[in-house]
């Protein structure tokens, strides 16, 4: 479909492009198996300046939005989702210092964000504490000239390579979930450490960590927006992130599409290339199909964050759920297309279906996220009335 996007988006989604072709498509399935964080491929991303995308210009970004960065995640998921998710998790970790941060805090961090120099990262979850954020048990104690953090966070992306982090933590535990307050803290603080390296079922280019905080001192200027502010500031990042989620999901359901519509061509059966089969054909059509309804929702969401509007919370868990479905489902039925082949690491597509899995989990499971949107139509039906 045509989403007229103009000549910079255009060059922005060629550049992506042409660099997950060059040079990440070589070595995926090295990545993968090694599950090595891929530093080589984030200085050339910065090279490339794809980190200025989504920083303003006067902190020596590009000045994009939420829709140019679903461009550059989208292009890069369509070859590996674990090397696009370490370049998207800069960006959630940096989304709370672009809204809510001081000048001062800006101008310090965001420069070395954009020229990739520095990665960022977010940390919310903690063991007793996923889908459940409210029940996060980190606490941020304040002291004469600071805060002193304590606690552990887990499944973090970006752990232990991101060099900057907005830490969520308790300043009042009395008050629960609007007792949390948002922290940037940078990797070499004396207190903060890194647990174990997770081993995971997919995305193994990228690094998940446990973060450990004992009496980690951080400074008072540190604090992002004001005591209490924590969990807005997650809800508000969350929504906006979302869509770049879909667009993971949607650039790796149409990387399992094209290599699906390939093998269907080449392989033959019964004296035909399968794809001539009327079974193929459907799975085919109502793959690329759901593909391009994915993308058409992606894209709408997040021209609709760049746009200004206040509220984008349905909308963006809507984007979210369904891309991820679509790639679950795409990545599944190639799998099946693919046949024997397609269940062996040789070919790239059981890779693509090991990846899809965890786009319908993290950033708020599909099943919370179906709940979030019930929510707000039965806040909409209340208004009419």
């Amino acid at each position: 479909m045509e989403y007229f996007l103009n000549e910079q988006q255009k060059t922005l989604k060629s550049l992506a492009r042409r660099i997950a072709e060059e040079r990440i498509l070589p070595v995926r399935a090295e990545l993968d198996e090694r599950e090595e964080f891929p530093w080589g491929i984030m200085k050339d991303l910065a090279e490339a300046d794809i980190f200025r995308i989504f920083i303003p210009e006067e902190y020596e970004g590009l000045g994009g939005g939420c829709f140019e960065l679903c461009l550059a995640v989208e292009e890069l998921s369509r070859v590996c989702s674990g090397v696009a998710v370490s370049y998207a998790a800069s960006a959630l970790g940096s989304f709370p210092l672009l809204e809510y941060g001081t000048e001062e805090q800006k101008q310090k961090y965001l420069p070395d964000i954009a020229s990739g120099k520095r990665l960022a990262a977010f940390a919310l979850t903690e063991p007793t504490a996923g889908s459940d954020a409210s029940a996060i048990k980190t606490t941020a104690e304040r002291v004469k000239g600071g805060y002193v953090i304590n606690g552990t966070k887990q499944f973090i992306t970006n752990g232990g390579e991101a060099e900057i982090y907005t830490v969520i933590a308790l300043t009042d535990k009395a008050r629960g979930a609007r007792g949390a307050s948002a922290f940037l803290v940078e990797k070499d603080t004396p207190g903060f450490s890194f647990g174990k390296k997770e081993k995971k079922m997919g995305i193994r280019a990228s690094s998940t960590r446990e973060l450990v905080f004992r009496n980690c001192l951080v400074p008072e200027e540190n604090i992002i927006g004001k005591e209490g502010m924590g969990f807005i500031v997650t809800l508000r990042l969350l929504d906006r992130s979302r869509p770049g989620i879909g667009a993971q999901a949607v650039g790796l359901a149409q990387g399992a599409l094209e290599a699906a519509v390939d093998y269907a061509r080449k392989r033959i059966q019964f004296g035909h290339p399968i794809i001539s089969l009327p079974v193929v054909q459907n799975m085919l059509a109502d793959m690329a199909t759901n593909v391009e309804a994915a993308r058409a929702l992606t894209y709408a969401v997040a021209r609709t964050i760049d746009s200004g509007a206040k509220k984008f919370t349905e909308e963006a868990a809507m984007a979210k759920v369904f891309a991820s479905d679509t790639a679950m489902k795409v990545a599944t039925d190639a799998v099946q297309i693919f046949g024997g082949v397609g269940y062996m690491r040789d070919y790239p597509i059981e890779k693509m279906m090991r990846d899809a899995k965890i786009t319908q989990i993290y950033e708020g499971s599909n099943e919370v996220l179906r709940s979030t949107i019930a929510f707000e139509l039965r806040k909409r039906k209340a208004r009419r009335e």
